[in-house]
């Protein structure tokens, strides 16, 4: 099989849209190019057909949950990849959390038969703690291990807290950085880590977001009331608070070795496992 590279596919995708050269955007679990004003194109592995992605995004919209149209039927499938070409959402105005709150509760309460197979979300590979830590002990001092470890024994039956609570659908990736303003109200962007989990999946990183990253500091309480009922004081949805900000770190350090961005940001980040009082805000890259 030749080599995955996402901005040829989505070169090839273009032309056979007649779209204009694709301009990089971000890459995650897949791959986003601005084409032109209006059009951003995904590239994604494929690991499952495309079909199922539509589907899906189809069943947001009827469940009321706001996600990017699509802007071409077909679906451009090349070697080991498949494109979509979906509406560029533009941000207007401040996100209401409330509403996203609204849209997260509709996800939670559909069945997921329809869209199986799913992960269990701790199947994601940088979802083993343990190993994530073990992995980065050599570029870390003995100071910000022990404040990473400490999240660790806070919470030392973690994995059986999760595994205990009923699963649901959910989004996987709930933050700022998913969430765009519009006129309409929010859109729920990248849902490439959608998954099984219990409900505090899609919560615990709201919990921490205003402290460590600097959101409003009402965001999580407008989520909660939107949502329903707030999870904050829950096993599932404080271990996992906690433990996001561990995984955070170790992805920073790991992407460090070979980003000098990424190896300022995690220099940053570890001043707060270290009990720094000064320790800045950590930004989202």
């Amino acid at each position: 099989m030749s080599v995955f590279d996402p901005l040829a596919a989505a070169r090839t995708a273009a032309v056979g849209w007649a779209l204009p050269e694709p301009l990089h955007l971000r890459t995650g679990m897949s791959s986003l190019y601005l084409c032109g004003d209006e059009v951003v194109v995904r590239i994604a592995r494929l690991t499952h057909p495309p079909e199922a992605e539509q589907r899906f995004m189809a069943a947001m919209r009827r469940a009321g949950v706001r996600v990017p149209s699509m802007v071409r039927e077909a679906v451009e499938v090349g070697d080991g990849w498949w494109a979509m070409a979906l509406e560029r959402v533009v941000a207007e105005g401040s996100v209401d959390w409330r509403e996203v709150g609204c849209m997260v509760r509709a996800v939670h309460s559909l069945d997921p038969a329809p869209f199986m197979p799913l992960p269990w979300c701790l199947d994601f590979a940088h979802w083993d703690v343990e190993a994530g830590l073990a992995a980065v002990a050599d570029d870390i001092d003995d100071a910000a291990m022990t404040g990473l470890r400490g999240a660790l024994r806070r919470w030392p039956e973690w994995r059986t807290v999760l595994s205990a609570e009923p699963r649901v659908l959910s989004h996987g990736d709930v933050h700022p950085g998913n969430v765009v303003p519009t006129a309409a109200g929010p859109v729920l962007l990248d849902w490439d880590l959608r998954c099984l989990a219990p409900a505090g999946w899609d919560h615990a990183a709201l919990l921490t977001w205003p402290e460590r990253w600097g959101g409003e500091a009402t965001m999580y309480t407008d989520f909660a009331a939107g949502y329903g009922e707030s999870l904050r004081g829950g096993a599932a949805a404080e271990c996992l608070a906690d433990l996001r900000l561990v995984v955070a770190t170790v992805m920073r350090v790991l992407a460090g070795r070979t980003n000098p961005a990424a190896a300022a940001e995690a220099r940053e980040r570890l001043r707060y496992w270290r009990g720094d009082a000064n320790a800045p805000q950590w930004t989202a890259q």
